[in-house]
């Protein structure tokens, strides 16, 4: 058994907003990602959304107001809420939700999650 390093997993890619699996917890992939820019507006119908900032600053624009997230912070978007993230700068986050759930509410657009 080894602990999960997420600093030396955010160091092993480059990519920008393609969540990257690095343990399960209770039928959940725990993922890190890194990302920059806007990301699309979606929701998730079946599932509530999960953000912890590691690192930079990371607002999570909805319809009904905007919220900053910086290191340390987390934020849950509720299941069917319309959001949309917004890296300034880049952002190193880590994400937890059902495994399997796409990315961008719709598997057809969604990144293909890699374990790491």
């Amino acid at each position: 058994m080894q602990a999960v390093n997420l600093k030396a997993k955010l160091d092993s890619f480059d990519e920008h907003w393609t969540p990257k699996i690095v343990s399960m917890f209770n039928g959940h992939d725990v993922m890190v990602v890194k990302a920059e820019g806007e990301f699309t507006w979606h929701s998730h119908p079946d599932t509530d959304d999960f953000f912890l900032v590691l690192e930079g600053e990371l607002v999570i624009e909805m319809r009904e107001g905007d919220v900053h997230l910086g290191p340390g912070d987390l934020y849950v978007v509720p299941k069917g809420v319309e959001h949309r993230p917004i890296a300034k700068g880049e952002v190193h986050a880590l994400l937890i939700e059902p495994a399997g759930t796409p990315n961008t509410g719709d598997a057809t657009t969604a990144a293909i999650k890699e374990r790491i």
